[in-house]
Formats: structure tokens, C-alpha cells, sequence
């Protein structure tokens, strides 16, 4: 059965069982700040679990994308290395909001896999939950009871609390879990040990293949559980595992989900996939990294497709990890030098576009994407082994220091693995040790940074359902519902409040989250110093609580803060509308951010806009702000409504049925922002820079309104100073005549220089000290850093075996250079990048170069005496 068979089966099953169909959300999350990725499919159910919003149907059933990479569902090292875990993964799943329970999860699941499917019976086994004292839960004994009536009492397996309880986190729903187990090993395997005792016990062909998960309790901030109101079923089944069971096959990586990626790689890179052989043989070696590789690129390329680039922080630097992840794997043992994963694009929008068309419509962006990175991380490897062969060279003995390595891996971004394997190579050893402790205090200064404790809501109106009016109202009465207390390094101790409605607009869509404060009725004033959204509630951030918590309170907007982003948002509607007029329409918007100063949107563009493109945007722009033109604005219109009107949904959001559609003029987007009501209150558009953020991928800045009126005001200032300084009413003029007489007085001070340098040549012959055989030299001179060089090779050209060490001070700030003649390098083994990093420490300073000459600079002038007193030391 074909892959695409597997999924679209599952989905026409609960589809007869009256659930409704939904889309994969985006593996990327844009509006939970608890996860950065999609890592199970009931992400994007939080809301109704959590009894914070009511689904149309409280049946659903989807294929949901999902990754898992960090945190507590980590399966990166897994991959490759066996042949069941994945970074990139699809979750089947049916739900139930509050409708049935058990007894239908199981007996559906039950049907699906044996009658429809038609897997056997007796290779299939089922955990229930065993209970757990020390929270005084009782074994789930309606799961057993069910399972007992469909398959043999021997088949049944207890699990413990850490296989058989879920929980969405610390705190929230939670409950036990039935999971169902499949043997796929021979019967000759069967017959020497019983499946049921490699059940959870990490055996390649015994897998979990679904799980049923009963969400019945709520767990609280002090650990403590209550029954949940309403009772939910959330099901799991890994798609790629069901489809090695029903292709027969031992691994997923045998599946048509896999093989059109791996026979690929293997053309691409003249390498062979044998997936019989172990992870330790050269073979295996070749046929883990295959495995990485393809398993890699379906993540990267997933993530683009959503809108996450790859970036130094956040969800960006993860997706960067796993793209260099599989590029290492690439160099290390299929011996590829040059990029290729980008080539791997192409067969994985054949093979998966009808089922998620986002990498069809993304295919281009995603291909120049990986290749950019590629490019990237391959000079990064190159810089790094050399890098590597200095500190080899700069160790005394055979065991490298796990700091060096650490700093290798943090600064650079050099493998640890690859690290330690050249080692290896080489006949020496890596300090393990050394480098864990050193990448366990940097994850312990990361944690501490960003550790949130929260507690457990207060709740002081119960069912009452929030409403956002902000659209409408700046201004409003309103009354707390529940609130409570969050703590952070960062940001010490917030209060986080919810009221009946609300007219502060959460931070989403680009746009920040509302600032203003409350009035309280015995004349206090409490400040909202941030507004977000928080698995469909809007949270106001304050310092304190309200002394009056059941009181009618007044709720306001900064009034002046919402005008200049309302501003901003719309200026970026034009703007986007724009480019695809000036540039063209296979510009898309790849992410904005709306500030109320400010404005940033990112799009897709492969070529840098010109001057002349940017003042075409610019005068559209303005010319639709001069137009005046009034917000049409649609609430509550059917998706495919606004899509038929000609509406531009952006990449990477997830719509509900019911959306809201902003126009101006022939712009119409969706849109769940603020706006103007008329764009000449925009006043003025103004590009303030263009820049590439990644392959493709461009970004403006720009200002409107009040900010508008600050730049032309200050660049008006400065205008009339530089005409005053110059005394001319011709500035650029007097700018250029300028420009040309410091080039012809640049050209002269070389010369001089260069003439110095001459005569001090011959008065520092006479000065060389020999010690030890080696023509040695350290002093100051009164030269730059390039005439320092100059002089410093001519003497080496001139005399034997010198080592000279200059100083001097340009501009307040300190250099030294050190020249060895090469001869002595070799046969002294002497560095000038190791005396320059020394010596580098008097002036307060750094640096390196090549063995033979190297430099440092420095804050601390007054530090080189001091340097050249000690650079005898360093003769060998």
C-alpha cells in the first residue's frame, strides 16, 4: 500500500465516523509562547482542551505535521543511527472534545488497524496504565476492561506512569494512555523471545505505533490533579512506522516515504545504501548518513515552507542545526565537498506537494534557501580545520583541551563529532569531559535566562467567555476573570490578567501586543505594559493586581502608541501591494514586524532592489496615502469568500473557516490587525533600508507618520549645518573638491611614510640583538599598521634568522606586530599568531595571523612597553 493510500485511508475512516477533516497547522508556532515547533498533533488543539475556545465540530480527525528537536521530545541523535525515529514526522490523529471516550478510541483504533488495514492481529500488543501511589492514581481499569474484550488477557501489557500517562507539560490536561505496540521481526526472533517483553524496550522492529490518550485530569502548578469537566480523547498514530508495518518492510527508511529521497542521494553522491549493515561498519557509516540526510531535508524544507529561515537564534537556529547536521554527515562520509542537499528539493515536492502544496508553491525559495546555508557552513568547515590544526599544533601532548574544542563549536560552529573524529585521525584524544561541562554552562546560562514559572489561574468568573473589541473601542468597563502570577529571570515577577472583553490588541500578525493601563474605582492606576495570546486568550501583562479584583474596571489603549502602529501596519499592506507591482507578483511576504516607531517586512525578492525600484515603492505608497483612501473592512467572511475577492493569504498562518478581510483600494489582505481608517492619516511612507536577510529573501525598513516628520526634521538639520560648515550653497560641490584634495594628500602621506620607513630601515640594522643565534628586534616606531608591515618584511628580506616585534600607537589605540623569518618557524617551531595572542594581553587586546607575521590591537597604549620588555620570552 502506497504511502499516499496509508494517509488518505485514515482520514476517510474517522471521516465515516463523523469527524471533520482539518488541515495541518504549521509545523512552525507563531502565536504559543511555550513551543517554537508543531511536536504533536494536538498543538494546535491547545485551546480546547484547555476549554479556552469550542471547536465547530468536537470531532476532528488530520495529519499533522510535527518536529522534534529540542526540549523534552528530543530525537535528534536518535536519527540515522536507528531506523524509527525522525526530527520531521507525521502524526495521524483523531479528537474528541467532551463527545465519546474510551470505548470508541479503542474500538475504532482496533477496527482501523485490523480490518481496514488488515494487519495481523497477532503481531499487535496494548499497554494500559498501571496507576501510580505516589499521586494516588488507580490502574485504568476501563481501558483494561475494554482491551480485554478485544484481545487475549497475555497481550495486554501495564505500563508505568512514564510510558502510559501524558501530560501536555508541567502544568494543564493530562491523563492515561493506552499505546498500541507492533511486532514486525521473523518468526524465527518471535519464537526465542515473546514480543510483549520488547514492548517499550527500544527494539527497532517492536514499535509504538499509536497512542490513545484520555485526557481526564488537569494538573496544577503545585503538582497536585482535579478532574477535568469535560473528557477528550487525543490520538498519535506515527504515519511513517505504519507505513513500514503495511509495506513490510523493518524500517522506515524501506517505506516509499523515504526510498524516492535515498536513491537520489545516492546518484547525487556516488555513494550506496545498504541497509542491512551497522552503524559501526564503513558501510554503515555511509548508510547512517544517508539516512540523516534524508531525514534532514524534509525537516529544513517543512520549516522554510512554514516561514522559519534559518538564523543564529530561536526556532531559526534550531532549523540551522539540523540543515548543518546533515551537511556535516554529507562531508564527513560521502566525501561531498560542494552543496547538494538543495538538489534533494525537487523529488521531495514530486513525492509529498499533493498532500502539503506549500512545497510546491515554496519549492524555489526552499531550494536557494539550503543551498546558501550549504555554501555557508562549507567555508565555516574549511575555516575550522584550520582552525583545529592550530590548536593541534598549539597543544602539548595528546589530549586536546575540551575548552578549545567548545570554543571551536560555539564561535565557529564547528561539530564536536567531526572534531573528535580528526582527533582520532590524528592519534589524539578529546577532553570529553572538559567540553560537556563547558556546553553545560552555556545550557544552564540559557535556561536561567529564559526559565518561566507560572501559577495556576485564579479564577473569578467562571464561563465567562473573553471578547476582543478592540477594532471598535479604545476605552471600555471591564471585569477580571481570572489572572495569575508568572515569574522570569528576565522580567522578574508579572501578573498576567483576563477580562470579559478587552480592547487591547494582542501581540500577532507582526504587530505588538497594546500597552495603556486600568482605572481603578478608588483612583489607582495599573499599568499594562505588554498584551499577548496564549492558546486563544488575550493576557495582559501588569506589575501589580488591581486592590479591587471584583470590581468594575476601565480598561485604556495608548491611544497615541495604537495610532503609530495602526499606521505602520497599513503602510506595510501598501508596501507589499507595491513591490508586487513594481518588482513583480512572485513577490510574497515572508514576515513583518510592527512596532509603533517602526516598521520591518520581509519578502521574497532574488535580486537587490535598486535605488530606483525602492523610490518607485516609495511614490506608490505615498501616492495611495495622498489618494485618502477608507478601510473596507470585512469581519467574519468565509475563507474561500475572501480568497474568490481576491484577498492574499500569507504563508505560513493558519486561517479559521471565518476570517477578516482588509482593503484599501485594489490591496486586500487578510488580516486580524490594526488599522487606520483612511490612509491619509498615514501622513508619509519612508524607506529608511533595503537589505538581504537570507537567499531570496529581502528586507525593508521603513517609517510613517510622527517618525516621518522626526527623520525629514533631523535630516533638514543636518543639511543646514553641513551648508553652514562648508559655507557654500552648492554642498555636494564643495563635497567632492573635498573628497578629491583628501585622496591627493592620502597619495602624499603614503609616500612620506613609505620614506620614513626607508631611512628608520637602516637606523634599526644597527639595533638587532643576536640571542641564541636568532637576529632579535622589539621596539616602538612611529608608524601605521601597513607601514609596520612593510618595514617588517623588507628586513626580513634583507637579514637571517630575524624575529622583530613592533609597537606603536595610532589614534589612541595600541598594535603590535611580530615578524619570525620562515626558516625559523620550522625549525624553532615558532608562532607569531601565539606571541601576538600573548603579548596581546599588556595592551588589553588580541589577535593572530600566519606563523610568520601576525598583529594585535588593543585598548591600552600605554601597555606596549611592557609587551616589547617581554617578548624576549617567546625566542624558544
Amino acid at each position: 500500500m502506497k504511502s499516499q493510500e496509508v494517509r488518505n485511508q485514515f482520514l476517510e475512516f474517522f471521516e465515516s465516523k463523523k469527524h471533520s477533516i482539518v488541515a495541518s497547522a504549521p509545523m512552525v508556532i507563531k502565536d504559543d509562547p511555550t513551543l517554537m515547533f508543531t511536536n504533536a498533533g494536538m498543538n494546535q488543539f491547545k485551546e480546547f482542551f484547555l476549554g479556552n475556545g469550542i471547536p465547530k465540530n468536537n470531532r476532528l480527525t488530520d495529519t499533522q505535521k510535527c518536529l522534534r528537536v529540542s526540549g523534552k521530545h528530543n530525537d535528534l541523535e536518535e536519527v540515522g543511527m536507528d531506523t524509527y525515529h525522525h526530527t520531521m514526522f507525521e502524526m495521524l490523529g483523531n479528537w474528541s472534545f467532551g463527545d465519546y471516550f474510551k470505548k470508541e478510541a479503542i474500538q475504532w483504533a482496533w477496527e482501523l488497524l485490523t480490518d481496514v488495514y488488515g494487519i495481523d492481529k497477532d503481531i499487535l500488543y496494548v499497554s494500559v496504565f498501571e496507576g501510580a501511589k505516589d499521586e494516588n492514581l488507580e490502574m485504568d481499569q476501563e481501558a483494561y476492561d475494554l482491551w480485554k474484550d478485544i484481545v487475549p488477557e497475555d497481550r495486554i501489557i501495564m505500563g508505568n506512569k512514564k510510558d502510559n500517562f501524558w501530560e501536555m507539560g508541567d502544568q494543564g490536561p493530562c491523563g492515561p494512555c493506552s499505546e498500541i505496540h507492533v511486532d514486525i521481526r521473523s518468526a524465527e526472533d518471535k519464537a526465542k523471545v515473546s514480543g510483549r517483553d520488547l514492548v517499550n524496550a527500544d527494539h527497532p522492529q517492536v514499535v509504538e505505533i499509536w497512542n490513545l490518550v484520555f485526557m481526564q485530569y488537569n494538573r496544577k502548578a503545585n503538582g497536585s490533579l482535579e478532574k477535568l469537566p469535560s473528557q477528550h480523547v487525543d490520538t498519535g498514530m506515527g504515519f511513517e512506522r505504519l507505513c513500514m508495518v503495511l509495506q513490510g518492510v523493518k524500517s522506515n527508511y524501506d517505506t516509499d516515504v523515504f526510498t524516492p529521497l535515498i536513491r537520489e542521494i545516492e546518484t547525487i553522491t556516488n555513494s550506496t545504501y545498504d541497509k542491512d549493515s551497522l552503524p559501526t561498519d564503513e558501510e554503515g557509516k555511509v548508510s547512517v548518513a544517508i539516512r540523516v540526510i534524508a531525514d534532514h531535508v524534509r525537516a529544513v524544507s517543512f520549516s522554510i515552507a512554514d516561514g522559519q529561515l534559518p538564523s543564529n537564534n530561536g526556532a531559526g537556529y534550531v532549523i540551522r542545526r539540523i540543515l548543518r547536521r546533515a551537511i556535516r554527515y554529507g562531508f564527513t562520509f560521502l566525501n561531498t565537498k560542494e552543496p547538494f542537499i538543495y538538489k534533494l528539493v525537487e523529488t521531495l515536492s514530486k513525492q509529498m506537494r499533493d498532500a502539503f502544496p506549500e512545497l510546491k508553491t515554496q519549492k524555489n525559495l526552499i531550494v536557494n534557501v539550503i543551498k546558501e546555508e550549504e555554501q555557508s557552513f562549507l567555508r565555516t568547515l574549511d575555516q575550522g580545520l584550520v582552525l583545529l590544526d592550530n590548536v593541534i599544533k598549539e597543544t602539548k601532548g595528546k589530549i586536546i583541551s575540551g575548552e578549545k574544542a567548545f570554543e571551536l563549536y560555539d564561535t565557529f560552529g564547528f561539530p564536536i563529532d567531526l572534531t573528535a573524529l580528526i582527533l582520532s585521525e590524528q592519534g589524539y584524544e578529546l577532553d570529553e569531559k572538559g567540553f560537556k561541562a563547558e556546553l553545560q554552562k552555556q545550557k544552564d546560562r540559557s535556561r536561567a535566562a529564559s526559565q518561566v514559572s507560572a501559577g495556576d489561574w485564579e479564577v473569578l468568573l467562571e464561563g465567562t467567555e473573553e471578547e476582543f473589541i478592540g477594532y471598535d473601542h479604545l476605552t471600555t468597563e471591564v471585569k477580571l476573570t481570572r489572572y495569575r502570577k508568572v515569574k522570569s529571570k528576565k522580567d522578574g515577577e508579572l501578573y498576567q490578567l483576563v477580562f470579559n472583553k478587552t480592547p487591547f490588541y494582542p501581540e500577532g500578525g507582526g504587530q505588538v501586543g497594546d500597552k495603556g493601563y486600568l482605572e481603578v474605582p478608588n483612583g489607582d492606576v495599573v499599568y499594562i505594559i505588554d498584551t499577548k495570546k496564549e492558546n486563544n486568550l488575550i493576557i495582559h501583562f501588569t506589575k501589580n493586581l488591581p486592590k479591587h479584583l471584583d470590581k468594575t474596571l476601565t480598561a485604556v489603549v495608548d491611544e497615541k502608541q495604537r495610532s503609530r502602529s495602526a499606521s505602520n501596519h497599513t503602510a506595510t499592506h501598501l508596501m507589499h501591494q507595491a513591490l508586487r507591482t513594481v518588482l513583480g507578483t512572485h513577490v510574497e511576504q515572508k514576515g513583518s514586524m510592527v512596532h509603533s516607531g517602526s516598521l520591518r517586512f520581509d519578502f521574497s525578492h532574488f535580486a537587490k532592489v535598486s535605488i530606483e525600484e525602492l523610490k518607485e515603492v516609495e511614490d506608490f505608497v505615498n501616492a495611495r496615502i495622498r489618494e485618502q483612501l477608507p478601510l473596507q473592512e470585512q469581519r467574519g467572511i468565509s475563507y474561500d469568500q475572501a480568497i474568490s475577492e481576491g484577498a492574499i493569504a500569507l504563508f505560513g498562518e493558519k486561517y479559521g473557516d471565518k476570517v477578516r478581510a482588509i482593503r484599501f483600494g485594489e490591496s486586500m489582505e487578510l488580516c486580524g490587525g490594526t488599522h487606520v481608517k483612511n490612509t491619509g492619516s498615514i501622513w508619509h511612507f519612508k524607506i529608511t533600508s533595503e537589505s538581504a536577510i537570507a537567499a531570496g529573501i529581502r528586507r525593508i525598513e521603513a517609517i510613517t507618520g510622527d517618525a516621518a516628520k522626526e527623520y525629514f526634521t533631523s535630516q533638514s538639520e543636518a543639511y543646514g549645518k553641513v551648508v553652514s560648515v562648508l559655507k557654500t550653497k552648492d554642498p555636494i560641490k564643495a563635497i567632492t573638491s573635498l573628497q578629491d584634495e583628501n585622496t591627493t594628500l592620502k597619495k602624499q602621506i603614503e609616500a612620506l611614510l613609505k620614506d620614513k620607513a626607508k631611512n628608520l630601515k637602516g637606523e634599526l640594522k644597527s639595533e638587532f640583538a643576536n640571542v641564541q643565534g636568532i637576529q632579535f628586534l622589539a621596539k616602538k616606531v612611529d608608524l601605521d599598521a601597513a607601514g609596520i608591515k612593510d618595514l617588517s618584511f623588507e628586513l626580513g628580506s634583507e637579514l637571517d634568522n630575524v624575529f622583530i616585534v613592533f609597537g606603536t600607537e595610532q589614534n589612541g589605540k595600541a598594535l603590535l606586530s611580530c615578524y619570525i623569518s620562515k626558516n625559523l618557524v620550522e625549525a624553532r617551531q615558532l608562532n607569531a599568531g601565539q606571541v601576538v595572542r600573548e603579548l596581546g594581553k599588556y595592551i588589553q587586546g588580541g589577535g593572530g595571523g600566519q606563523p610568520f607575521f601576525a598583529t594585535a590591537g588593543g585598548k591600552n597604549p600605554s601597555g606596549i612597553g611592557e609587551a616589547l620588555d617581554n617578548a624576549k620570552q617567546y625566542l624558544g
